[in-house]
């Protein structure tokens, strides 16, 4: 007997952040850019684990992922698409917009898109922004990923944060230009605040059943797609420590690294996952609840 649609679980959408240690942009005080490329690069590894695990749980995911990193490992982006996962745009560099003039940002997406283009073989439709850096001073952006071919942008985060968010902003996918759709990292609604339910130093901090419970009630509260995220180096145990870096800093990246990998199987196994593209723009996915339209408030 088919199950209704109406008991099938919400797919919520698995997605990763393709980029190395050394690249965060809390660590852009301390490493420099022009040091990138002597660092010890361990994301090639990182990655085959997350896709062992993703197999094992026969989940599809989204990989916004770096030029930089695609440029130095093709297999890896090569790894990623013939396990049927999405391969999605983080910019060439890990710049964060706000920091960009609209002509930077243009050449570093579009050369992102292209080099991940051309390794693939696919079209690249997707970008996030490094830091979910396109906020209320850079909307400009969102006419520049048009420009460039790109069909929806994973960039604002609707929370009020030291380093970026934009709490007025809709919690679930909506039009931001015809064409484009933003599709924000997930949110709940409670205490006339919105709380961070999406991965990323939260997942590590809070105790997994805190994450669970915030995702559930997304999936039940509001009867939308969960958008999940998390990083290579947030699994990897082994990663060089850097010295010299503030309290603050070394607290939010290092919080919790060994529990993450098993965080995230809890994850695989608790909710039903897909791709950012499957969920969000095809209009013949079985996702029983598509994304609500919204506007800037």
């Amino acid at each position: 007997m088919l199950m209704s649609t109406r008991t099938r679980p919400i797919r919520n959408a698995m997605t990763v952040d393709v980029e190395d240690y050394f690249q965060v942009s809390a660590f852009a005080p301390y490493i420099a850019r022009s040091e990138w490329a002597a660092m010890a690069c361990r994301v090639e590894a990182n990655i085959d684990r997350i896709l062992a695990l993703f197999e094992t749980h026969q989940t599809k995911a989204t990989f916004f992922t770096l030029g930089w990193i695609a440029e130095r490992y093709p297999q890896l982006v090569r790894a990623i698409v013939a396990g049927g996962h999405e391969l999605a745009s983080h910019g060439y560099g890990h710049e964060r917009v706000s920091d960009l003039t609209p002509e930077a940002f243009a050449t570093d997406i579009g050369r992102a898109k292209k080099l991940l283009e051309d390794l693939s073989g696919q079209a690249v439709v997707g970008y996030r922004a490094p830091s979910f850096s396109i906020g209320a001073g850079n909307l400009w952006a969102f006419d520049v990923l048009l420009e460039q071919g790109y069909r929806y942008s994973s960039s604002v985060y609707p929370i009020q944060h030291d380093h970026y968010g934009m709490p007025n902003s809709p919690r679930f996918a909506y039009p931001v230009r015809p064409g484009l759709l933003e599709v924000p990292v997930t949110t709940l609604r409670k205490f006339n605040r919105n709380l961070p339910s999406s991965g990323g130093g939260y997942f590590r901090l809070l105790p997994y059943a805190v994450s669970r419970w915030l995702i559930q009630q997304v999936n039940a509260q509001d009867q939308q797609a969960a958008v999940f995220y998390f990083h290579p180096w947030e699994i990897d145990t082994e990663q060089p420590r850097i010295a010299g870096i503030d309290a603050k800093t070394r607290f939010r990246h290092y919080v919790n690294i060994p529990r993450t990998l098993d965080r995230i199987a809890h994850l695989l196994r608790d909710f039903s996952w897909g791709r950012m593209d499957e969920i969000f723009l095809d209009a013949n996915s079985s996702a029983p609840h598509g994304p609500k339209a919204g506007s800037f408030e």
